[in-house]
């Protein structure tokens, strides 16, 4: 059914229910939302930012997802438009075989076939190491997901059984990551026109509270840090010393764990670091004065490629676990991990007025909602704001 002869069957169908829009603009541009109506599968109301609403139908023709414009909510009825709506669906389903829907060929693919296609088309643009851990959440908890459904089949009673089961099978934090992974997925089986617009379950279901965690130090715990990693930079102990090296390379740059203890020394360009594997992708990180000299002491070991080299087992130092609880307690800072180091990097350039941009930028953030959360102030930060606020006030007041 070509779009001219679709056209034909809507004017019809308004002409029977005595509808006229000829004389309406349709709105042009993304609609807002859209909500659909029980009456009829398919059948909607879409929502303009301009607040205008009009009535849609959307269905499959030809193996395609297609959209129907109907006309405004302004000028048809509720009724008229439910007339409307099952006069074309009848028309768009004309020729197809009436058995029933387990029996029919359906142009939407089954679960497993689509789950295949979306590691194919959008795996790509994951970092190695998202692509390694997204696996593994695939293997254990996606691949047998819904075996006997089809993509456009899964609603809110399917998601939030499945959900349920992946909590039983991890804690909530891994939980939250395959279900993360669905809703990515059936975002796309509607952006690839398998599933109707906004009709995504996972909407409808609620993720496990997250555990807030982030920690940033201040400026009395990161002098009492800073003498202990200081001391221990020029440590006799060489694994000890390159541990508190990596440590302070944490703190100067914002960087994450993995992103400095797999640097090659390739990577380092003058003032700059080109990472190869950030979260994101490849990203520039710039270096202070200060990152720099730090990274001047540490030694070359001949032609191997590695800046953090563990010599005694001839291999990359992957971690500084072991010597980090030995910095921490030695600054009186327990339970501090080494991921806090990034936050506190953000945290104080918050306090130095860096823009949210900025940091984001500095961090390797893709949107500013990532880069916001980091951004924290201590009270000393806090009171000074106020204070000048307070007297900004109390001038204007006379």
């Amino acid at each position: 059914m070509t779009a001219l002869s679709l056209k034909q069957v809507v004017e019809e169908a308004l002409a029977k229910v005595g509808a006229d829009t000829s004389f309406v603009r349709i709105p042009k541009g993304k609609p807002r939302t859209t909500t659909w109506l029980s009456i009829e599968r398919g059948f909607g109301i879409r929502h303009y930012a301009t607040g205008r609403n009009v009535y849609i139908v959307q269905t499959r023709m030809g193996g395609k997802l297609r959209t129907i414009t109907l006309g405004p909510a302004s000028v048809l009825t509720r009724h008229q438009a439910t007339q409307v709506a099952r006069m074309v669906l009848a028309h768009a389903r004309m020729g197809e075989d009436p058995a029933s829907e387990r029996k029919r060929r359906r142009s939407a693919p089954r679960y497993t076939d689509f789950l295949d296609e979306f590691w194919e088309k959008w795996a790509t643009r994951w970092s190695a190491k998202t692509w390694d851990i997204n696996g593994s959440y695939r293997r254990l908890y996606l691949q047998d997901a819904f075996p006997d459904l089809c993509i456009d089949e899964l609603n809110e009673e399917h998601v939030t059984k499945w959900f349920a089961q992946v909590n039983r099978q991890t804690g909530p934090g891994a939980a939250n990551m395959a279900f993360g992974l669905m809703r990515l997925m059936l975002n796309k089986a509607e952006d690839w026109g398998y599933r109707l617009e906004n009709t995504n379950p996972c909407r409808a279901v609620r993720p496990n509270r997250n555990r807030p965690c982030e920690r940033f130090l201040t400026h009395e715990e990161l002098g009492r840090l800073g003498k202990v990693l200081a001391k221990e930079r020029e440590s006799e102990n060489a694994m000890r010393s390159l541990a508190a090296k990596a440590a302070t390379l944490f703190i100067l740059t914002g960087c994450r764990r993995g992103e400095i203890m797999g640097l090659h020394w390739k990577d380092i360009r003058g003032n700059r670091i080109k990472l190869r594997h950030g979260k994101s992708g490849p990203r520039m990180v710039w270096l202070g004065d200060e990152a720099r000299a730090v990274i001047e002491t540490i030694p070359r070991h001949g032609k191997i490629p590695w800046v953090f080299w563990n010599v005694p087992y001839r291999r990359p130092m992957r971690t500084i676990d072991t010597h980090w609880r030995k910095f921490r307690e030695e600054a009186g800072l327990p339970g501090l991990r080494v991921h806090d180091l990034r936050h506190t990097f953000a945290s104080h350039a918050a306090m130095n007025k860096e823009t949210l941009p900025m940091i984001g930028r500095l961090l390797g953030h893709a949107n500013a909602g990532s880069t916001a959360r980091y951004s924290h102030f201590d009270d000393d930060h806090v009171l000074e704001a106020a204070e000048q606020i307070g007297a900004a006030i109390e001038k204007m007041l006379g």
